[in-house]
């Protein structure tokens, strides 16, 4: 398919004749009463290379003005977008929002790659070269995590104090989320144990929990029977020792109230035999020691560090900069990236650690 646009650089004669294959370009006035809709229903895949500022923002909010906007919104099949456009544009907050949204709704963005643009400018906007976006393609076809059980945790825990009450943390539940929704992508079979109020992801199997106690009773129930155990949610340590049947009245006085331990889910998964694949995720502020002793500490396969006080990697952002560590200290620093592309490189490191067990 061509858009009108991309006729004013190439004519589509040519790519019939380089091709072999006619060139679809127009919604009305051809032989087929519906091509949208044949189309997208035909397509294993849909790749959308080069894809523009324009097309990205049609597909993003549900345009559907052409064949190439109306097919995207017509199609079930894997979507893959390789942007390309001048730096300013795609650093643009709206393109940015609007490849956050596409990637929300599971489809990929591949790229775009630094160099030089139309124009003789240089800088982020380049297309990926057609070879890096066919292996895009190929990944999102073979499904990597195909014949493995996943079970991800995700969003913050409430511990209630009284009715109205509860101590938690500012987890979104969005870290976990996206690496459902990745692992899916994957072709993994996912169980979601969540206490996020983010709807379950497709395909995904959703158990919702509040409090530690009950993530921890869906964790040790579906644990024996999964191959992996991704535990992104961030767990309270503490919960009141007595929850109050009424709320507590400011009136009253200020309350004294007990804590204790919640259940160490983490501690309990590293102490199954056999266990599944362990990977957890700490949330520090600043330095990083306190992951590298829970990797070490905690008999885990590895620990995903963030520091939540870094500029975009807090609670409740779109993106996240994150550290792998492994349980003999050593760390790999990822930049900043979407929470989706932070999943998907999660997604792909299980699948290298865990080729043999997951069926191609």
């Amino acid at each position: 398919m061509m858009t009108a646009s991309a006729r004013q650089f190439v004519g589509s004669q040519s790519f019939a004749a380089v091709t072999g294959h006619h060139v679809a370009q127009d919604l009305f006035g051809g032989e087929s009463v519906s091509p949208h809709t044949e189309l997208a229903q035909w397509a294993e895949a849909v790749v959308v290379a080069p894809a523009t500022a324009n097309t990205l923002a049609k597909a993003a909010h549900g345009l559907a003005d052409d064949l190439v906007s109306a097919t995207l919104l017509a199609t079930t099949a894997p979507v893959l977008f390789a942007p390309a456009m001048h730096t300013e544009m795609w650093e643009n907050a709206a393109t940015q929002r609007n490849v956050v949204v596409l990637q929300e709704d599971g489809h990929r963005i591949v790229g775009p790659a630094v160099g030089e643009l139309a124009g003789g400018d240089v800088g982020p906007g380049r297309m990926t070269e057609p070879d890096e976006i066919v292996q895009e393609l190929e990944r999102a076809l073979a499904g990597r995590l195909s014949g493995l059980r996943v079970l991800v945790t995700a969003g913050g825990t409430r511990e209630p104090i009284d009715p109205v009450r509860f101590i938690g943390n500012r987890s979104s539940g969005k870290m976990g989320w996206a690496v459902a929704t990745e692992a899916a992508a994957a072709g993994a079979e996912v169980i979601l144990v969540s206490s996020a109020g983010l709807p379950a992801p497709r395909g995904v199997t959703l158990v919702q929990v509040e409090t530690a106690k009950e993530m921890a009773e869906a964790v040790a129930e579906v644990a024996p029977t999964v191959g992996a155990v991704v535990m992104a949610a961030a767990v309270a340590d503490f919960r009141p020792v007595n929850e109050s049947a009424t709320k507590i009245r400011r009136a009253a006085g200020i309350p004294h109230i007990d804590l204790e331990a919640t259940p160490d889910i983490l501690a309990g998964l590293s102490a199954m035999d056999p266990r599944p694949f362990l990977v957890g995720f700490a949330a520090e502020v600043g330095s990083i020691d306190g992951a590298i002793e829970k990797a070490r500490s905690k008999g885990v396969d590895l620990i995903v560090a963030n520091d939540v006080a870094s500029v975009g990697s807090g609670f409740g952002s779109d993106t996240n900069q994150v550290a792998l560590v492994d349980p003999q200290g050593r760390v790999d620093q990822w930049p900043l990236l979407t929470k989706r592309e932070v999943a998907r490189r999660l997604c792909d490191y299980l699948a290298d650690q865990l080729g043999e067990h997951v069926i191609d």
